[in-house]
């Protein structure tokens, strides 16, 4: 294993060269399925993304396989390098509305590239406003490129968290039970004491005011998206 992986670092190290050489500005992305633990070495051959996971598809199952295995790659990621846990199905028509939120939501607090991988030409409006919904995608770029972590897990309910460079966070509220389900949050247990203010990404509403321990319904397979202030 250890001389595979020093062929494979060898040959990216020499690409990058190559690349470098050109005198042009190029994205450098590591293919690698999630081998040889890329990501303890991607950002040292001149990386800006390598793929952590072997191929998504238009399944919920699939996409919560991959998106959901993130946990713990937050400390590889930083501004001009990321984690890759491919590209987006928003839209492809194998998930729900709520599972596609789920899926865009994830890759945001993931400071995951987001590519679009439906056909733009026969979008519909939903799909649309999916993709392009401003606040969502400046999640996902924030300039601290800070990527986003697991915060805890009870049975289905996962509940993600991300430092955004205003001192905000993104808090995912995701439910990966088929059916809705009340989850609890305690906005303590990221950083926050006290009351927060928060605003819905997905519903795109201010919320006010919330108490540090919230409950919220969260939808089938789906998300609920905050942003929380102090």
């Amino acid at each position: 294993a250890a001389a595979a992986n020093k062929i494979m670092v060898d040959a990216y190290k020499k690409m990058d060269a190559a690349l470098k050489a050109t005198g042009r500005p190029i994205l450098y992305s590591l293919c690698q399925y999630g081998d040889d633990a890329v990501w303890r070495w991607g950002a040292s051959v001149g990386g800006n993304m390598w793929r952590t996971t072997g191929d998504i598809n238009d399944h919920y199952s699939k996409m919560a396989e991959i998106g959901f295995s993130q946990a713990g790659l937050a400390k590889f990621a930083g501004p001009g390098h990321c984690n890759d846990p491919d590209m987006l199905e928003v839209g492809n028509g194998g998930m729900n509305l709520q599972e596609y939120r789920t899926h865009m939501a994830l890759w945001a607090i993931l400071a995951a590239p987001l590519l679009a991988g439906n056909d733009l030409a026969k979008m519909t409006p939903e799909t649309l406003a999916m993709l392009t919904n401003r606040e969502v995608i400046a999640v996902d770029q924030d300039k601290a490129g800070m990527q986003g972590d697991r915060v805890s897990t009870e049975g289905p309910i996962e509940i993600w968290s991300r430092t955004l460079s205003d001192g905000s966070k993104a808090v995912g509220i995701f439910n990966r039970q088929d059916k809705a389900l009340s989850a609890a949050v305690d906005f303590s247990k990221i950083g926050f004491t006290g009351r927060v203010t928060a605003r819905d990404l997905w519903l795109g509403k201010d919320l006010g005011t919330l108490p540090s321990e919230y409950t919220a319904v969260v939808p089938a397979h789906g998300v609920v998206f905050l942003k929380v202030s102090k």
